[in-house]
């Protein structure tokens, strides 16, 4: 009798720490890289800093600057569930252990699509810079659809395929990237001389509501920073290593967006346009920085990031899915891992096409890829904001019951809290355009559907995820 590969043989789903991935393969950077490559910070230097210009102006800065103080509070709160626990959905179990069954459910649903709406974000990015790449380099274009449907299925292939070497690819993309962008913005820095920009640092023109809606397009920026968390059972001493790759991701990526941000409002040349209506405005950095031939590979960077962010989702997404399977809130076959790849081969192929559903048919309905960034971009922080609000919440209760209460506890817990209500604040008032005004009330119903679920699921014998800690 001939073997089927994809087969998940008994006990396999009890190895490594019983959920059957690769245990202990994964070391501090490979964690780290999984959070950056989620964030994809060379994809917010060239498309979401624009974005957060054309609603701060020269408050873009202090818009960034808010957004790392937010994260930082989440990752925190984060961070402190994470020294106690590891688990393929991490986000979802510190809410489940400590809030209503019903509060888990919508944590678990919201955090699945956070990760997918994100992922169906950058494809629409990877399409819009592939065709700006393929235009700079022979002058010509590409059908959009099969790029957005091929950058899907090469990042579940190598999610399918082995964690380790997709972590790995992830760490080595972004490096490159960032270290690359960087050095554009600090030359840019350098032939401005020694002086700051007067009118960024005064805020010249600015307001506090364009900050605030500038905040809230920021935090797109760093949605997903907590993704090593979904790697609990395949990082190396995960009680330490995931905790400190949560802070670190936050802060070291705050303060590249900062600078990122400065850099881009004081160099980008009036005589181009605004900033938030250029294509390529790291190619236009590179020139007025003299060093126009890294424009193009710039412009490559960006390319390759939101392929690597893709797979960063697809690769979260898959390991939240698969717990949610273990715990009763998925189909039961979305928990099997691969025999031999130790990956949850079933939840990567499903998490991709909830990917391609979310992205494709809106390619083929000739919205830009910059659209659809923007779009789901927007789904996606709705589902990080609610679950880092329940995380936040959850804190003080599970620390209470083990008696390891304290008031600095309560008081970052309250900030993060806060913060995440004044975010969610600036994505309903001012109202926004068509059909972004809509998303809110898709979320609303997305949720309602999650509780339903969560009522069905209620009546079934099943046993409650449980926050246990994991040497």
């Amino acid at each position: 009798m001939t073997k089927n590969p994809h087969a998940t043989t008994p006990g396999a789903a009890e190895k490594a720490a019983g959920h059957g991935l690769h245990s202990n393969v994964l070391g501090h950077f490979d964690a780290v890289a999984q959070s950056v490559s989620t964030m994809a910070p060379t994809a917010s230097a060239a498309m979401t800093v624009p974005l957060v210009f054309s609603s701060a102006g020269n408050g873009t800065w202090v818009s960034y600057l808010l957004a790392t103080l937010c994260t930082l509070f989440v990752g925190l709160c984060i961070a402190r569930f994470a020294r106690d626990s590891a688990s393929p959905g991490s986000l979802y179990s510190y809410a489940t252990s400590s809030l209503p069954p019903v509060l888990g459910s919508v944590a678990a649903w919201a955090l699945l699509l956070a990760y997918v709406a994100s992922g169906a974000s950058v494809v629409g990015g990877f399409v819009h810079y592939a065709n700006v790449v393929l235009s700079e380099f022979t002058g010509h274009t590409l059908p959009v659809v099969p790029m957005g449907m091929g950058c899907v299925v090469l990042s579940a292939w190598v999610a399918y395929r082995d964690v380790k070497v997709s972590a790995r690819m992830m760490l080595y993309i972004e490096l490159a990237s960032v270290l690359v962008i960087s050095s554009v913005f600090v030359l840019l820095l350098w032939q401005h001389g020694l002086h700051v920009d007067l009118a960024q640092l005064s805020l010249r023109g600015v307001n506090f509501s364009g900050v605030r809606l500038g905040l809230v397009l920021a935090m797109f920026s760093f949605v997903g920073f907590e993704s090593a968390t979904t790697l609990g059972e395949e990082v190396r001493t995960p009680l330490r290593t995931i905790p400190r790759a949560v802070i670190q991701t936050a802060i070291i990526s705050g303060m590249f967006f900062i600078m990122a941000s400065y850099t881009e409002v004081l160099a980008f040349p009036a005589s181009d346009g605004p900033l938030d209506q250029s294509a390529a405005p790291m190619s236009v950095l590179a020139r007025v920085a003299h060093v126009a031939w890294l424009g193009p590979f710039m412009d490559v960077c960006a390319l390759i990031t939101m392929l690597s962010c893709t797979l960063a989702c697809v690769t979260a997404a898959a390991r939240v899915l698969m717990l949610m399977s273990h715990n009763g809130l998925a189909a039961g076959r979305l928990k099997n891992v691969h025999i031999h790849n130790r990956t949850p081969h079933v939840a990567v192929v499903a998490t991709a096409v909830a990917t391609t559903i979310l992205s494709v048919p809106l390619l083929a309905g000739k919205v830009s890829g910059e659209t659809i960034y923007d779009w789901m971009g927007s789904l996606g922080t709705y589902g990080f904001i609610v679950v880092y609000s329940l995380v936040a919440i959850a804190l003080p209760v599970y620390l209470k019951r083990r008696q390891k209460l304290t008031a600095a506890a309560v008081a970052i817990s309250a900030l993060a809290v806060v913060a995440m209500a004044l975010v969610l604040a600036g994505t309903l008032y001012p109202v926004p355009e068509a059909p972004k005004n809509w998303l809110p009330y898709l979320f609303l119903i997305y949720l309602a559907v999650a509780a339903a679920v969560n009522s069905f699921q209620a009546r079934q014998p099943k046993v409650q995820p449980a926050l246990e800690p994991t040497s």
